[in-house]
């Protein structure tokens, strides 16, 4: 077998990375998936479609036609860190997230797609708890789930409502800038980490002295973005993150674990007192294989949910948040329960992505799996 990493085929020679999004954008696919000894492949509604009419990409082919789509000084970082995060635009098209990485057999890169347009919050059929979240003064509020979960666009329509129905200074902290928010009420100011601030614990102390009511940040990734997003919290902003946990209770005891043992009663007492809501989902196929919906595990502020942060004893959680249906709460099984009772879900997805799986058994057994 020939080596991916020598040549490249003719085929390729006048193909572009434009063609391959805008492909991707009129399936209405989420992403792009390029790699070296690989056809390149849509994920569409969940699978990876290898797209018709390219052959297999090599490396040197590969190579370039992504570097024709970034500045000189960004293909140089990538090649010296071999890892490259940026965002790219098509006019008409959409923007993309991309990221460019070395795997076994050369190059490779993803491209998530970003619709153009924010869709509302009322059109993407979130509980409206999660809508009373942007009508918040301060706090901070977490929206959490796996990569792909939908977060970026559920925060989108978040700050978006917020920017539509109020004149505050937004402040969204990025890596890239994802969705692009005009001005509307309110005055966004939109950072990138490397290009228009150093990091994301830089950007946010510097919001900090912005007159920055609203305050997005990306990604909370270290203790140092952490801590200082519940001290902006603390302080009278609203602060909007994300993290990867999947659930309530995970996502809590994953902010108090970042900090080191002797600091994590303090960091309870910051939380605690912080803390407005979470938002845990997750993006499940739909029963007739056409499309993807979310479900929501909603947990909001209560008087008894700061002593138990402050105690540890996040296993409270799950009956706080089932006790609390009348405040706009629910728990991750009766989302998933309530979506299969609906028919937008087959009831083997419920059962595997089910916390409490004896719950779901009767829709496993129905479709004989």
């Amino acid at each position: 077998m020939a080596d991916s990493r020598q040549g490249s085929k003719s085929s390729m020679r006048n193909r572009r990375v434009d063609d391959l999004l805008r492909d991707l954008a009129a399936k209405g696919g989420s992403d792009l998936h390029l790699a070296a000894g690989l056809v390149p492949r849509i994920r569409l509604h969940g699978d990876l479609v290898p797209v018709f009419g390219w052959d297999e990409l090599t490396d040197d082919g590969l190579r370039a036609l992504l570097r024709r789509i970034v500045a000189r000084d960004r293909w140089e970082e990538f090649e010296r860190r071999h890892d490259l995060d940026f965002s790219y635009g098509i006019d008409g098209v959409g923007r993309f997230r991309a990221n460019y990485f070395l795997q076994q057999n050369g190059v490779a890169a993803v491209f998530r797609m970003i619709p153009e347009r924010i869709v509302p919050l009322e059109d993407l059929g979130v509980p409206p708890a999660i809508a009373s979240m942007c009508e918040l003064d301060q706090g901070l509020v977490l929206v959490t789930g796996p990569t792909g979960s939908g977060k970026s666009t559920t925060l989108a329509a978040m700050i978006d409502r917020i920017n539509a129905h109020h004149s505050r200074h937004i402040v969204t902290i990025e890596d890239p800038i994802e969705f692009v928010h005009p001005n509307k009420k309110s005055i966004v100011t939109q950072r990138e980490v490397g290009s228009d601030t150093l990091d994301f614990g830089t950007a946010l102390r510097s919001a900090i002295r912005q007159d920055a009511a609203v305050v997005l940040v990306g990604e909370m990734r270290d203790l140092l973005t952490i801590s200082l997003a519940l001290t902006a919290a603390e302080m009278g902003m609203l602060v909007f993150g994300t993290l990867h946990t999947n659930g309530a209770a995970k996502t809590i005891d994953r902010i108090v674990d970042a900090f080191p043992t002797d600091q994590q009663g303090q960091a309870r007492s910051q939380l605690a007192s912080s803390l407005a809501g979470i938002v845990s989902q997750l993006l499940l196929r739909t029963a007739d294989g056409r499309g993807r919906v979310a479900a929501y595990e909603i947990l909001v502020r209560t008087p008894g949910l700061q002593n138990i942060i402050r105690e540890g004893n996040t296993t409270m959680l799950r009956s706080v948040m089932e006790s609390g249906k009348g405040a706009g709460m629910q728990t991750m099984d009766d989302a998933l329960f309530a979506l299969v009772e609906r028919g937008l879900i087959p009831g083997e997805e419920a059962w595997l992505r089910a916390h409490h799986k004896k719950r779901f058994a009767q829709f496993v057994s129905e479709t004989g799996s």
